[in-house]
């Protein structure tokens, strides 16, 4: 972008007026608490579904567009443009029309036809490709074809958010978690999709010196997992992960391993029956990646149990199920990709009977 003019400044800071508005419009998430039959141990899914665009990409996108404006790499002609599986995009589409730019999103063609639908109801323009590691190139070659920005979620995730603070989804956490039982969390379990949050909640915990550990769930066909394990950033997979909006078939720049205590690998099977468990408890549907959360805090509160331990297990409810009706609420979806729910759906069946999560 040019060397900003005194208009684009006024234009710039008009922007910034509405999105600092739209946040000051919304209350913060809420925090429930999952019934678990295990003594002295607590499980709490803070709910990211009930931001306005209906997911926890909403304070990803807000800091995007913040740090985008405030760079002054974003102005009033500007076309913004995403790489993004979908959750992502329909944030950044909501917060372009709230500040007046056209926004396109580079996604996989396998991604759900609900969140299409709801980035196109934003006003948000789709651009598909076939594979879905494609969609890096193909968002900068749109950006160098326009006057366009492209946001770049994977790198600048980790760095859009202020960490030490600012209401981020940590010091929320902290924050909601002070009246409980155990206010101080042993563990926060999250998944990665660009490393934003794992790196917001590892850094904050260790500049407020909290005992609590982060681990990060990670499901099948993610390079996440390896690349923290052999400490190496250049691991990739062959195909993209099924679960939507976790899981990357390369080791993203805003990935923050060494922040990390812990990462845990989680079948998608035991995703989606864990997804469904939940949703049963709680009445509504859930997404994929918060049965991917659900399934590795459970793997944690049973090594809890057995060591004797107490405390707390914070996770994250990352979107609503609504999303997913084609697919993942889909029993011919599930026989299509070969996922059989059942020996983990009967797993957490026995866990709520008895307490008992062990292999």
């Amino acid at each position: 972008m040019p060397k900003t003019s005194t208009e684009d400044r006024a234009w710039i800071d008009e922007a910034i007026r509405r999105v600092d508005a739209d946040a000051n419009r919304s209350a913060d998430t809420h925090l429930h608490a999952l019934p678990l039959p295990v003594d002295g141990i607590e499980l709490y899914l803070k709910d990211e579904s009930v931001h306005p665009t209906g997911s926890l990409k909403h304070r990803l996108a807000r800091s995007l567009f913040l740090y985008a404006l405030c760079n002054g790499w974003v102005g009033p002609t500007t076309t913004i443009i995403e790489a993004s599986s979908g959750s992502t995009a329909v944030s950044e589409a909501y917060f372009a029309r709230l500040v007046g730019l056209p926004f396109v999103a580079v996604m996989p063609a396998s991604t759900s036809t609900e969140k299409i639908a709801l980035i196109e109801f934003y006003g948000g323009k789709i651009h598909l490709v076939d594979d879905a590691g494609q969609v890096y190139d193909e968002a900068r070659r749109l950006e160098s074809g326009c006057d366009g920005h492209y946001m770049d979620q994977f790198t600048y995730a980790e760095r859009a958010t202020d960490w030490r603070g600012n209401n981020n989804i940590a010091e929320s956490i902290f924050d909601q978690m002070q009246a409980e039982l155990y206010p101080i969390p042993a563990w926060i379990v999250v998944g990665a999709g660009t490393g934003g949050t794992s790196a917001t909640i590892g850094r904050f915990v260790r500049y407020r010196r909290f005992p609590t550990r982060v681990a990060v769930a990670d499901p099948e066909n993610s390079a996440f997992y390896g690349g923290w394990e052999s400490d190496r950033s250049d691991v990739t997979t062959c195909v993209p992960s099924r679960i939507e909006g976790i899981g990357r078939m390369r080791v993203e720049p805003s990935f923050v391993g060494g922040v990390i205590d812990e990462m845990l690998h989680v079948p998608d099977a035991a995703s989606i029956a864990a997804m469904r468990w939940v949703s049963n408890i709680l009445g509504r549907a859930v997404g994929g990646s918060t049965g991917t959360n659900v399934w590795a805090s459970l793997k944690i509160i049973e090594r809890m149990r057995q060591a004797g331990e107490s405390g707390s297990v914070v996770t994250l409810l990352c979107d609503g199920g609504e999303r997913y009706l084609g697919t993942y609420y889909n029993d011919r979806w599930l026989a299509e990709n070969g996922l059989d729910i059942a020996p983990y759906a009967r797993k957490l069946e026995e866990f709520a009977g008895t307490g008992d999560f062990t292999d």
